[in-house]
Parts: structure tokens; sequence; C-alpha cells
């Protein structure tokens, strides 16, 4: 007789590694993911760092099937202000029962030791289910197993800005400057997912403005059918950790 899967929550950005663990995670037989908790910047009504719009998180946790638990904070807030939301959203899902928190993290062994020291101190470990995994080999598979992504964030210094708003794609990967990660572990760019085997269904977004905010640029991503300004996109970066 099979075990029951141990409930575990997943801190969810949006983002390919995001998706890849959850779907990951769904593949194994040993975790049932009960929770994504993602960051919102207050004010900006947007995914901290990613400003990707709080109502496009939502249709995808939606369409994912899972319930979402939003951690607010402010714009620029400092990582005391940050680890004081996280932990207390933690804690709120410990006494769910849950024991486990999982990172969509892959080799930066700096963030992975900040996470186990973060999560250690309220009683919870974590799972990394992306971890050592060759990123340039991850990225194909992202590709090759369906899922569809836009880049809305990028770093300038690595990238051009043409590279904000187009598809996570064979292209992309095709054009990446020499030095850049595949996967954009090092803060290189970032992404969000739209369709995929995690799916219900696809989320239908259009590209927006692209602008400069804080230093990195951004594209803003429209929900279907709908305009908008791109207003504010970002708070401070916070180190949700997923590309």
């Amino acid at each position: 007789m099979s075990q029951p899967r141990e409930p575990i929550a997943l801190c969810f950005s949006g983002g390919k590694d995001s998706a890849l663990s959850l779907y990951t995670l769904r593949a194994g037989d040993r975790f049932e993911v009960a929770a994504l908790v993602t960051t919102v910047t207050e004010g900006y009504d947007r995914i901290s760092m990613h400003g990707v719009r709080r109502s496009l998180l939502r249709e995808q946790a939606a369409s994912i099937s899972l319930p979402l638990t939003e951690v607010t904070i402010p714009p620029r807030a400092s990582n005391e202000i940050y680890e004081r939301a996280m932990g207390e959203a933690f804690t709120r899902l410990r006494e769910t029962g849950i024991r486990r928190v999982a990172f969509g993290d892959l080799f930066l062994e700096d963030v992975r030791d900040y996470r186990l020291r973060q999560l250690e101190a309220l009683g919870l470990e974590c799972v990394f289910p992306l971890w050592g995994r060759p990123t340039a080999a991850l990225a194909r598979t992202f590709v090759d197993d369906g899922f569809r992504a836009r880049i809305v964030c990028l770093d300038p210094a690595a990238l051009d800005a043409s590279f904000a708003g187009r598809m996570f794609d064979d292209a992309f990967l095709a054009d990446l400057p020499e030095g850049v990660d595949p996967c954009g572990e090092n803060g290189e760019f970032h992404t969000f997912v739209f369709d995929g085997p995690i799916f219900r269904r696809p989320l239908s977004v259009s590209v927006g403005e692209v602008v400069e905010r804080d230093g990195f640029w951004f594209c803003d991503l429209l929900p279907a059918a709908r305009d908008g300004a791109a207003g504010n996109l970002s708070g401070r970066p916070i180190p949700q950790g997923d590309p």
C-alpha cells in the first residue's frame, strides 16, 4: 500500500524554475504541493522583482489549481522586513501541518545556505527539486516539455533591452551572449510562465511597454484584451530567487 504524499509549500515567483519545480514535485511520489508562496510589492500590485501584475499571478495559480499565499512587502523593503514577512507566512503554513518548503534554486550555494538558515530558525526544512541539474539541459527540458514563458525582467549588464518581452524558446537560447546562464540563475533575466503541462488552461497575455526601473529593464505583460500603462513595475529586488 502506497504511503500518502507529504504536503509541501513551494516558494513561487511565477517564473520557469518555479514551474519546473512544481512539475518535478508532482511527478514524484513523495510530496504533494499544497500551497504556493509569492512576495508581492505593496502599492505596486506586482510580483516582487519580476514586476508581473498581481492579477496575472492569481490567474496563474488558478490555472495551476493551487492555493496562493501572497506575502506583501513595502517598496524597497530591507532584508529584515522581507524576512519578517516571509517568516510570518511560513509560520502560518507550519500551523497547517506543512514541515517543508521547496525552492527553485539551481546552483548558488550562498542563496541555498540563506534559505536553510531562515527555515531552520522556523522549525522547517528546505527542498530543492532542481538543485545541481545542468542549466543548459534544464532550459532545453523546459522548452521541449511544452512550457511557454516570456522574459519580464533583465539586467542590462548581462542582456540588451531588446531581450525584454521575448519568448523563452530556441531562438532566445541561441541568441544569449556568452557567459549568460541559460536559466538566468545569476540574475541575468526573469520569466513569467503562461502555459505548459502544469496548467489546466493557458493564460492569454500580450506584451506591453518595456521600461527601465531601478537599474533593470521590465516588460509589462497585459491580461488578454485589456490595455494598461506600465506604471511602477518593481519594488526593491528581493531574493525570491527564481528566474
